[in-house]
C-alpha cells in the first residue's frame, strides 16, 4: 500500500480490516469514554470555586476548599487512616493473592476451579451484603472501628483483584522454565522466586497498585465497620455529602482523581520500560 494512502484505508489487523470499517467502533468507544470520564472531570473545576455551594461552572476561582481540606484535622486524620489501611491492604493481599493465583494455576486438583470461584465471590456478591456479613462477624470478634478490621476487610475485597491480574500473567508464562530450574535441584519456592516471579513482576506490581486503590476508594464496607479515630476518607466524604453540600468534597475528589491517575500512569510507564519484565 502506498505511503500516500489515507490512514482510513490502512489495515488494522491481519484480516485487512481498515480504520474506515472500524469507525463505528471508534465512535462507540469515544462515546462510552465521554460518558464515564466527563462527569468526573466536571468535579475538577468545581473544586476551584469560591462559592460555598457546589456550582458549575464556577463564577469565581479560589483555592478556598483546598485550604479547608489541608487545614482540617478531621480530614487529615481520615486521609492518614485511608492511606495507612490502603498500604497495609496492598502488603497483605498482594502476596496472598499471588500465591493463590500461582497455586490454582499449577494445581491439578479437580476442585481448583471451585476454589477459584470462591476466591472471586467478593467481586460478584453485592457490596452491601458483604458489608452486612463483615459487620456481623466483627461485632462478635470486637473488630468494629479498628484498623486491623479495616485491613482484613479490605484485603478480602482486594485479593480477588490480585488473583485475576496475576492469573492472567501466569497463563502467558511458560512454566517449563520453572520446571527446568527445579530439575537442576532448586526447591520449588526458590524456582518460583528466581524464575517465575521476575517474569511476572510487572503484573504483581500492577496488582499491588490495584489493591491499594481498591482499599483507598472503598466506601460500603467502611460505612459499616469504620468510625471514631479510624474513620476513612471515603466514609467522611459520604457523611459530609449526606449531611451538607460541602465543596471540600470536590477538592478531595480532585486530589483522589490525581492520585489514582498518577499511580496508574506510573505503573504503565514502568511496565513499558525495556527490561521491565512481566506480561
Amino acid at each position: 500500500m502506498s505511503e500516500g494512502t489515507s490512514w482510513l484505508q490502512r489495515p488494522v489487523t491481519a484480516t485487512q480490516v481498515t480504520h474506515r470499517q472500524r469507525l463505528w467502533l471508534y465512535a462507540t468507544a469515544a462515546a462510552v469514554m465521554a460518558f464515564l470520564v466527563l462527569p468526573t472531570l466536571i468535579v475538577i473545576p468545581m473544586s476551584f470555586s469560591a462559592s460555598q455551594y457546589l456550582e458549575f461552572p464556577p463564577r469565581e476561582w479560589s483555592l478556598r476548599w483546598y485550604r479547608n481540606y489541608f487545614g482540617s484535622p478531621a480530614w487529615m486524620q481520615a486521609t492518614a487512616t485511608s492511606l495507612q489501611v490502603a498500604v497495609l491492604t496492598s502488603l497483605v493481599s498482594t502476596p496472598l493473592g499471588t500465591l493463590a493465583a500461582y497455586g490454582l494455576h499449577t494445581s491439578r486438583w479437580r476442585g481448583a476451579g471451585v476454589v477459584s470461584l470462591l476466591l472471586l465471590t467478593p467481586l460478584v456478591v453485592p457490596g452491601i451484603l458483604v458489608a452486612i456479613g463483615v459487620f456481623y462477624a466483627y461485632v462478635q470478634l470486637k473488630l468494629v472501628n479498628s484498623l486491623t478490621g479495616l485491613v482484613l476487610a479490605h484485603s478480602m475485597l482486594a485479593i480477588p483483584v490480585v488473583v485475576l491480574v496475576v492469573s492472567a500473567a501466569l497463563k502467558s508464562f511458560d512454566l517449563q522454565q520453572e520446571m527446568v530450574a527445579r530439575s537442576l535441584g532448586a526447591p520449588r519456592w526458590q524456582a518460583f522466586w528466581l524464575v517465575t516471579l521476575p517474569q511476572i513482576r510487572f503484573s504483581v506490581v500492577s496488582a499491588a497498585v490495584l489493591a491499594f486503590l481498591t482499599s483507598f476508594d472503598e466506601i460500603i464496607v467502611s460505612l459499616f465497620i469504620a468510625g471514631g479515630d479510624h474513620s476513612t476518607l471515603t466514609r467522611n466524604m459520604f457523611n459530609a455529602l449526606r449531611d451538607q453540600i460541602d465543596p471540600t468534597i470536590a477538592a478531595i475528589s480532585t486530589l483522589v482523581i490525581a492520585l489514582t491517575s498518577l499511580l496508574l500512569v506510573a505503573t504503565q510507564l514502568r511496565g513499558a520500560e525495556p527490561g521491565a519484565g512481566g506480561h
